[in-house]
């Protein structure tokens, strides 16, 4: 076989078949493989939705929760959701990879939702209710924390975990299949939103009709489903070797920098260090090109007399170029990253005051049929499966046209246009408070527990949040899998669900403040619990202003952006 033979035959990029052999180009990957990648996604999601959806009025309902506790408890677990991540990815990059990572993990999550379905359905675990009223003991309420907590780190190993190795499955030495690649992140994102829409309609219905039991049963059984779907195509799979612990060589980089701090840097880059192969000698990555930025950090990789002592360089001593560019390419994330905070604090008011604002509206749809206010994140789930298959199919062609771009727009700036977006939809949530108060100050209804308002004038805000998603989520998706050093996608993933993690975690900051600033003097503050006597309006302009300063700031830090650069292929 000759050696173009074996490239046309084999992938390039490093990653191997589940029996450990270079994947074939022709029996791996592709998307063969990510038809079992995008069910297992779908099955999970639908199972994540269906039980986090509505999970501020199970507080609430069942657990006896005030607003703001309730509220809280959520974004403060959602935040977690997306902490955990860090966690998951570690564990993929540096020791299992990414497909045992997802299979470890995935028992952590049936367990916890296991626990969380028993907690709601089996007597002397569910609260005592009479009638509408219900109470929880502290053990009760422990045991359902203790469940939720168990799933927010079992989705820890999947979340970072699954959109990169349906990436992985394409072979970025291959200019068609990097083509497919960039599809594979909208399709990835359709697909979540399918189970969402169908968690957000059909469980919550049941969990608000027919019982918190079956309505959180339903989603374990899908969850079971799930890892049906991830085994059953194990021999189409690409892995990616798992290249070593990234913190440990970016430590070394550091450390090595500040031992030579008094050492000057070369002019001419093909002085500093770098192993003469083809390959990195880091295991899955392929070499990453010099950039002339953070140069401080190019110390660690200029070679010394005390280097050459020795059989043996020591990593602490003297780094390759790629290892230094591995900080770098990181440390240039970071302000990107940052300012999805904001954004992702916007997002998390769809599990919290948009679902407590349609509390307080008219639910009713026909005379017999009525739909929780949870339900309304289903017209979230609507934009997203509306926009995501019209941007790959018709405003990226379009905008190939003008801005010549392969992609149609740059993933920072299709990233900017979401943040944009995400403005509208908090100005929106905001003049519907504004006409939805004046009606209660009109008619005097400040006791009734709804007003004959129509919970549907909530959707333009569920559609722009939902039009943002497909711009921004999506673009951080890919944006943080293609910029992040090879050896570092999982990690650089779970990086990007971190910025949703810090924003529910904003968001119980700012509840926190506003309700303490707001409510001194015996005042009922913006966030009351009779929301016809609060100021929901307020807190709703306050994300505005947010998101438009943010979006000020993500202007100035994309201008600066440098997108990085790989040659050779992977070990």
């Amino acid at each position: 076989m000759t050696i173009q033979d074996d490239m046309d035959n084999y992938t390039q990029d490093g990653t191997l078949d589940i029996h450990k052999k270079p994947a074939n180009k022709k029996t791996t990957g592709n998307w063969k493989a990510c038809r079992f990648i995008l069910g297992t996604e779908c099955c999970e999601r639908l199972a994540y939705y269906g039980m986090s959806t509505n999970i501020v009025n199970y507080l609430e309902k069942q657990m006896d929760m005030d607003n703001v506790a309730a509220s809280t408890s959520v974004t403060n677990w959602s935040g977690t959701c997306y902490a955990t991540p860090l966690i998951g990815a570690f564990i993929a990059d540096a020791y299992l990879g990414r497909y045992w990572t997802i299979a470890s993990f995935v028992v952590i999550y049936i367990g916890g939702m296991t626990l969380l379905t028993l907690s709601a359905s089996v007597p002397g675990l569910t609260p005592t209710c009479n009638g509408e009223n219900c109470h929880a003991t502290a053990t009760q309420t422990a045991i359902t924390f203790v469940a939720l907590y168990l799933i927010a780190l079992g989705t820890g190993g999947i979340k970072p975990c699954v959109s990169s190795f349906g990436a992985d499955q394409f072979d970025d030495t291959d200019e068609e299949e990097k083509e497919s690649k960039s599809s594979f992140f909208n399709w990835f994102y359709f697909v979540i939103n399918v189970g969402a829409m169908i968690a957000s309609s059909v469980l919550v219905w049941i969990q608000m009709n027919v019982g918190w039991g079956w309505g959180l049963g339903v989603p374990t059984v899908t969850m079971a489903i799930a890892v049906v779907f991830f085994f059953a195509g194990s021999k189409f799979y690409r892995l990616q070797k798992p290249g070593g612990s990234p913190l440990t060589r970016m430590l070394q980089v550091i450390v090595a920098s500040f031992r030579k701090s008094k050492v000057k840097v070369p002019e001419d880059e093909s002085l500093l260090y770098e192993n003469q192969d083809d390959e990195s000698n880091i295991q899955g990555s392929r070499k990453l090109q010099h950039t002339k930025i953070l140069t401080f950090f190019d110390k660690a990789a200029v070679e010394t007399e005390s280097d050459n002592k020795g059989e043996v360089k020591s990593s602490w001593k003297l780094c390759t170029v790629t290892q230094v560019e591995e900080l770098k390419a990181l440390i240039r994330l970071l302000p990107i990253w940052a300012t999805g905070i904001v954004f992702a604090a916007v997002y998390s008011q769809m599990s919290t005051m948009f679902v407590l604002q349609g509390n307080t509206m008219d639910q009713h749809m026909g005379p017999h049929f009525t739909i929780p206010s949870a339900s309304l994140s289903l017209f979230d789930t609507l934009s997203v499966l509306f926009w995501t298959p019209v941007y790959d199919q018709f405003i990226v062609p379009m905008a190939r046209k003008f801005t010549g771009h392969e992609r149609g727009f740059t993933q920072l700036q299709r990233m900017g246009i979401g943040l944009v977006i995400s403005i509208f939809a908090m100005v929106s949530a905001g003049i519907l408070e504004v006409v939805r108060l004046s009606y209660v100050r009109t008619h005097n209804l400040y006791d009734q527990e709804t007003i004959p308002m129509t919970i549907f004038w909530q959707v333009p805000q569920y559609f722009f949040v939902g039009c943002a998603e497909v711009f921004t989520f999506i673009g951080q998706l890919e944006f943080f899998y293609d910029q992040a050093p090879d050896a570092m996608r999982s990690l650089c993933s779970a990086l990007s669900l971190t910025t949703v993690a810090l924003g529910n975690y904003l968001s119980t900051l700012l509840v926190i403040v506003v309700t303490n600033v707001t409510t001194s003097g015996g005042r009922p503050g913006w966030i009351a619990n009779n929301l016809n006597r609060g100021h929901l309006d307020y807190f709703f302009w306050l994300l505005a202003i947010l998101s438009f300063l943010n979006f000020l700031v993500y202007l100035w830090i994309s201008k600066w952006y440098t997108y990085k650069k790989t040659t050779g292929h992977a070990l």
